[in-house]
């Protein structure tokens, strides 16, 4: 076997200091890879003792604070040392990791380019630009930064991973799946990769990769991380295999262990969707003015019911402008609880019209810089379909787009989705079907109480006839018809109309998925007939 290739950025870090000074940062080095940070600190320490104009010393200060959460201390730092060393790459991309972490996401991108100028040939500047695109939501910079990363470097997994979900994100489904391939070629029993694997429909799966999951759950080493993923992508190979008996047994399992970790109390979401249709039941004193609000659009429903979709459509008409995911809602009234030191249910019973204008308000002023001077703006955050009620008397002029589907294709989707974070209620069908069933029931209400405000887009009958649906969309949106929004995956505009495709051709397979699991599923359906709650 040849050398490991040490690159020159990394080589002579201690040139120049004493050899005491010199041991001391090599046992820094030593107790940081460890993640020892007071030992790292203390040896940090000894070297400026010795050496107090030390650069490198300092950078290695600067990730002590950076890893300890200290993140404007860590820019301060960085900032001393790239001062004494302005050409050092690694001291440049450690200042903008952690310019990033402070809030400086433009200085940071800025920072991770000049860096990757500084030392064009190392492999690690490229994949943290990357990451930096990722970060950002920019997975077509990080196509071409991790492109150049795993041109220095074929065998970097960390930027091949990151290159398979940028492409992923980009619906570029086959070379992502080669790419999680490869990874899983140098590193068999990396459980991400599996996953990211698992939910690429362009993916295939073999009776060894069966094979090799079921090896891999028995793995002493297997964390609960690894195992839950094994249990995902096994559920995945064994449905290609055909055996959805065994395949559900694998599911059954990878949820319960996330069930057990996560511990979802089902009763207390009833009980808040309960007192948001109650607190709700009644025209509430909404804010003095009713026409704030007419021109902003939010879009909810469960997970997998198609508001992705229903969110990309609107984004490809010329006079919308969309968050994805931001929760600008939601955020300010957690604020407003924060500020009144009270529970949402408190201060919303009491709030008064001039309150609920105030919030308003505050919301517009939230989203003006992202709103990019549209006619029309939309926030997609699904799980807002709790908080209809507290837009609505906020902004009177408000449009709600709740995306739905059939109750037994969504809540089996969410079950066999492995969530990135949230959607706590997925990992147990018993708190799938009651989650639902909340859902369901504060949906309609709202459906009830603000018959001009609250449309229901249906998954089925846009599948169906999309165009008739898209006007309708359209119409209630107040916005003129454009056919681009009937082949929105034709368009450049959106920059992730593909993966919202993919997202489509899934949802159809679900419809046949549910079938092939036929008496796998009863208790499902008697649940969802049940219209269930826990308690």
């Amino acid at each position: 076997m040849g050398e490991t290739r040490v690159h020159p950025l990394m080589r002579d870090r201690a040139a120049g200091l004493p050899v005491a000074a010199a041991d001391l940062l090599e046992r820094a080095a030593s107790a940081l890879e460890a993640q020892d940070l007071r030992a790292a600190e203390a040896a940090l320490v000894g070297v400026l003792a010795l050496a107090p104009a030390c650069a490198e010393a300092m950078r290695m200060q600067g990730v002590v604070l950076h890893l300890r959460g200290d993140f404007p201390g860590a820019v301060g730092l960085l900032q001393q040392a790239h001062d004494l060393k302005p050409d050092d790459a690694l001291i440049q991309m450690n200042l903008a990791t952690s310019r990033y972490a402070g809030g400086e996401a433009d200085a940071a991108l800025a920072g991770l380019q000049r860096g990757c100028a500084m030392a064009p040939d190392f492999a690690p500047a490229w994949y943290n630009l990357g990451k930096m695109y990722m970060l950002q939501e920019r997975p077509a910079g990080a196509v071409t930064a991790l492109h150049r990363a795993l041109d220095i470097e074929p065998g970097h997994v960390p930027a091949r991973m990151l290159l398979a979900q940028a492409q992923a994100s980009l619906g570029a489904t086959l070379p992502a799946s080669q790419n999680y391939r490869e990874v899983l070629r140098l590193e068999p029993d990396q459980p991400s990769a599996w996953i990211g694997l698992a939910d690429l429909d362009a993916a295939r799966f073999s009776a060894d990769d069966v094979v090799q999951l079921q090896r891999a759950l028995r793995l002493p080493e297997a964390d609960l991380h690894a195992r839950v993923c094994f249990g995902f992508a096994l559920t995945r190979a064994l449905e290609e295999q055909g055996n959805f008996g065994e395949a559900f047994r694998a599911l059954r399992k990878a949820n319960g262990l996330m069930h057990r970790q996560l511990g979802w109390n089902a009763m207390k979401a009833t009980a808040m969707a309960e007192t948001m249709r109650q607190l709700f039941a009644q025209p509430l004193r909404s804010a003095i003015d009713a026409t704030p609000g007419g021109d902003i659009i939010f879009v909810v429903g469960m997970p997998q019911a198609g508001s992705l979709l229903t969110g990309q459509i609107l984004a490809t008409h010329p006079q919308v402008a969309m968050s994805d995911g931001s929760n600008e809602m939601e955020q300010l009234i957690d604020a407003e609880s924060a500020r009144r030191q009270q529970p949402l249910r408190e201060w919303m019973a009491a709030a008064t019209p001039s309150d609920w204008q105030r919030l308003g308000q505050d919301y517009l002023a939230r989203i003006e810089p992202v709103r990019q001077r549209r006619s029309r703006f939309v926030e997609r955050t699904p799980r807002n379909w709790r908080l209809v009620g507290a837009i609505m008397a906020m902004l009177p002029g408000a449009r709600v787009v709740n995306s739905r589907r059939g109750a037994l294709e969504t809540c089996f989707a969410c079950y066999r989705q492995l969530f990135v974070g949230g959607h706590e209620f997925s990992y147990d069908l018993d708190h799938v079907a009651s989650y639902w069933s909340d859902y369901d029931r504060l949906t309609r209400h709202w459906r009830r109480r603000f018959p001009a405000g609250f449309l229901d887009h249906d998954y089925e009958a846009w599948q169906s006839d999309p165009e008739p649906q898209v006007r309708r969309l359209l119409e209630f949106c107040a916005l003129p018809f454009d056919p681009a929004c009937v082949d929105f995956h034709r368009t450049q505009r959106v920059e992730r109309a593909a993966s919202s495709m993919a997202a489509g051709e899934l949802m159809r397979r679900d419809s046949l998925r549910c079938a092939a699991y036929g008496d796998q599923l009863d208790r499902l359906r008697a649940l969802l007939r049940a219209g269930v709650t826990i308690g």
